[in-house]
């Protein structure tokens, strides 16, 4: 683990006071599509069949949607998970929020299953350290916060003990960060 990491951890790992703390509604919360922000949370006051009606949490705004357009939302406690693969409802909804509830934390590393999301933060964080590189080492995925030292670091453990060549495939749009984390991916 990171011994001296200070303000380090706080870019790659919740703190568990992060919303997960916060008692999940007595009331049954929904996502629901939203012009501004792709999706919002919504109380269902009322289900008629194929529709909600429905309580924008942001602003108590009261609509009628139709039920096939909404999406489940997850408890409090799978607030800025760390692999979203073990999300309760992984739905587009709870996915786009947990990866923007990380992000808008500096949290720039996210798993999804075998996959790791990076979403570049256009801003130099203090997670490419010697110190953080080293704590990566030798270590499992489960131990330590995603980040693409942990790719790195797995496809190489594995290139050394199965003496096969390893690859790793890294996609994205123009300026979404390939470069730096191809970078940075080299340990």
């Amino acid at each position: 683990m990171l011994h001296n990491a200070g303000k380090t951890m706080e870019y790659l790992r919740a703190s568990d006071q992060d919303g997960k703390t916060e008692q999940f509604s007595d009331k049954k919360l929904v996502w629901i599509v939203s012009k501004e922000t792709g999706f919002e949370s919504a109380a269902v006051i009322q289900d008629k069949g194929e529709d909600l009606v429905v309580s924008k949490t942001s602003n108590n705004e009261e609509l009628t949607v139709k039920k096939e357009d909404t999406q489940q939302m997850n408890p409090p406690k799978f607030e800025k998970l760390e692999d979203m693969a073990n999300l309760t409802y992984l739905n587009e909804a709870s996915v786009l929020h947990n990866l923007r509830q990380r992000y808008y934390s500096s949290m720039i590393y996210t798993y999804s299953g075998i996959f790791c999301v990076a979403i570049n933060p256009y801003a130099r964080l203090p997670i490419y350290t010697k110190e953080v590189i080293n704590s990566y080492r030798g270590k499992r995925r489960t131990e330590m916060p995603p980040h693409i030292f942990t790719v790195a670091d797995e496809a190489y453990q594995q290139m050394i003990q199965q003496r096969e060549n390893q690859s790793i495939l890294i996609t994205g749009e123009s300026g979404a960060g390939k470069t730096e984390n191809t970078k940075k991916g080299r340990i």
